[in-house]
């Protein structure tokens, strides 16, 4: 039997994130970013269950009016699948292609999240609806409520194109996955999921609703999570493939946003059409624009519409979950996270 002398060489991963294939090796590590991720994510745990929703019944029935009902139940129907569209995408489109198991590590862990936010939500319309028709007319939201199902086609329109790709052999089918993963992160996490926190907060802000405000805050901090890896997981692949980000790329980039930008309008209409005092169409539209053009600076793109953020309440997010944190901290992490708390942090 042979012997093979001298110092072991170590084993260096040439491949790029998106090339095909099976990558299990773990170490040596070539994306540490996506294992921080991953760890940050697992120090972050909560549970439904840790929900006091016991004020929420009677702020509904006794606070406030027809047309802050009509808001709520609206975002529960959105709520409702809104979470089960983006954890089909993770397992049937993201987590085959991006080929790291660092990356799969925090993908695996994104899943269960959504998982836990679809239970937040169930609970949420169990609490909320107590009436078994009321509730299965919510979770038949993207059939009945036309904004509803606007916003379900805008997904199946640009995550959809790649579901029957087992590998992503040519820049085409790379720049498809690509377009699938913006739009997941800018589009469907990054405005249209914090276009539903903002009226969340809104009516934490008139102090309403503490149970719903206390568990978004959370699933706020986890879907703040995901985008940010979405975005490194583009980072990456543009540092590795530069040549896939062209101007038709950015074209379709930009004609999704502006797409998205007007599902979410459509959807604000049908929220706001019985009256809610304090929001306007007008104010809706301008934060979606902001918060576009974050993302689109995320991208490293010019920003396109240069609007300001409407709304105070959003702006102090950051300084609440800070108060949270000192004031609730088993509440706000089932398990402690270690190292500092900045009250500058990007969420």
């Amino acid at each position: 039997m042979s012997r093979v002398t001298g110092r072991a060489r170590p084993v260096s991963r040439r491949g790029k994130l998106l090339d095909p294939g099976l990558e299990l090796t773990l170490r040596p590590m070539a994306y540490p970013q996506f294992y921080e991720m991953y760890r940050n994510a697992i120090r972050n745990t909560w549970t439904v269950e840790e929900v006091d929703f016991s004020t929420d019944l009677s702020d509904l029935y006794t606070k406030m009016t027809p047309g802050d009902r009509h808001l709520v139940e609206r975002l529960v129907a959105f709520f409702a699948t809104g979470d089960s569209i983006v954890a089909n995408n993770l397992v049937l489109n993201l987590y085959k292609h991006l080929n790291a198991p660092e990356a799969r590590m925090y993908l695996s862990r994104q899943l269960y999240e959504e998982a836990l936010h679809v239970q937040f939500y169930l609970t949420l319309l169990d609490t909320y609806m107590p009436s078994p028709d009321q509730r299965a007319e919510a979770f038949a939201a993207v059939e009945h409520i036309p904004s509803v199902r606007r916003k379900a086609a805008f997904c199946s329109k640009w995550m959809d194109s790649i579901a029957d790709l087992d590998s992503l052999e040519t820049d085409e089918q790379r720049r498809g996955f690509l377009l699938n993963l913006i739009c997941f992160a800018a589009c469907i996490e990054g405005l249209f999921f914090f276009a539903a926190f903002a009226y969340v907060y809104y009516l934490r802000s008139r102090g309403l609703l503490h149970g719903l405000a206390a568990g978004t805050n959370w699933v706020f901090r986890d879907e703040s999570a995901h985008m940010a890896f979405a975005f490194e997981a583009v980072k990456t692949i543009r540092s590795e493939q530069p040549h896939l980000f062209d101007e038709d790329l950015e074209a379709s980039v930009i004609e999704m946003m502006v797409d998205a930008i007007e599902c979410e309008v459509q959807f604000a209409e049908d929220l706001l059409s019985e009256g809610v005092i304090g929001l306007s169409l007008e104010d809706v539209r301008q934060y979606l624009e902001h918060c576009a053009d974050q993302r689109l600076a995320m991208l490293g793109m010019k920003p396109r519409w240069g609007s300001k953020n409407p709304f105070p309440f959003m702006a102090l997010q950051d300084v609440q979950e800070v108060a949270n944190f000192f004031e609730r901290r088993v509440s706000a992490y089932q398990m402690g996270v270690t190292g500092d708390v900045t009250f500058d942090a990007d969420f």
